[in-house]
């Protein structure tokens, strides 16, 4: 491939992500202008037209659309190769994006990477925290955080840590007006404070489990949240039931302020796993950060 072509390639990748050719520009260290002349010469050198302009925004053709999504996954190979060069150098070096939960990056991720970082200071990570799905490929995270559930086929899962499970909780100011539930079915009958789930943007329900037996409530109440430390409070201070993560309310329940119910139904279940792309070829500094984070319990 000519040196000119892989210009131009590079120069039509900016400008159909950016859908700006002053942001592109930016990008790229170049004049907008100059900019705009190689995708003109690009498209004749084509015989399409790739970008539709107009006096407000730029946005891919369809014949755009196809070499873009060509172009991403052919580059981000690229990238990764070149990253996995950083094995040849005395000490990993590179950066690291990871996207994860905010449970999952305080109770696993720092632990691990307050004791690794330190020894390898080429190494970079960049945390995003998000509750919701992402797609790690097209967002362009070198790695995700979930709990245990069925991946993509062409993902690689390493478990990273313990056990989990939830805890429905109450306080004791909620409970001298309310009964304690014996069952799942006895929840319609109590305020519960709902989670709303970024993800899906329906509330939680609540996955329920005894001697094999899954029960999913729907539950209700006077409040809801979509952070989970908000829910913790409510609950606290007397506005229904919670379901949340038990290590999340370890501390209150431990010195009384929340109380726990239907315990029993609430059994442990897989952990967290760091899951990343098979095909891609993993650098040192991503390679070490997993056998940092790889759980040996």
């Amino acid at each position: 491939m000519q040196r000119e072509n892989l210009v131009d390639l590079n120069a039509f990748l900016a400008v159909a992500e950016e859908r700006s050719f002053t942001r592109a520009a930016a990008t790229l260290g170049t004049s907008q202008s100059a900019l705009s002349h190689t995708i003109r010469r690009l498209e004749a050198r084509l015989g399409v037209r790739l970008l539709t302009r107009t006096t407000r925004s730029v946005a891919p053709t369809e014949a755009g659309e196809r070499l873009l999504g060509t172009l991403r996954p052919a580059l981000d190979n690229i990238g990764a190769e070149l990253a996995s060069l950083s094995e040849l150098r005395d000490r990993p070096a590179g950066t690291i994006r990871i996207t994860t939960s905010e449970h999952a990056a305080n109770t696993v991720l720092w632990p691990a990477l307050e004791r690794l970082l330190p020894a390898y200071p080429d190494i970079h990570v960049e945390l995003s925290l998000y509750s919701g799905l992402t797609d790690i490929v097209a967002e362009r995270f070198d790695a995700g955080v979930r709990l245990g559930e069925a991946l993509a086929k062409d993902m690689v899962a390493a478990r990273i840590g313990p056990e989990l499970r939830m805890a429905i909780v109450g306080s004791p100011a909620y409970f001298e007006t309310h009964p304690i539930p014996r069952t799942p079915h006895d929840l319609s009958d109590q305020q519960c404070i709902n989670l709303r789930m970024l993800s899906s943007g329906g509330f939680y329900a609540w996955e329920l489990e005894k001697n094999g037996r899954e029960v999913r409530v729907r539950v209700e109440g006077q409040l809801a949240f979509n952070n989970v430390r908000m829910v913790v409070r409510a609950a606290m201070s007397g506005f229904g039931l919670a379901f949340v993560m038990e290590d999340q309310v370890d501390a209150q329940l431990k010195d009384g302020r929340l109380v726990r119910v239907l315990e029993d139904w609430c059994p442990s279940f897989p952990g967290y796993h760091l899951y990343y792309p098979s095909r891609r070829q993993p650098s040192a500094a991503f390679a070490l950060l997993v056998d940092a984070l790889r759980w040996r319990g």
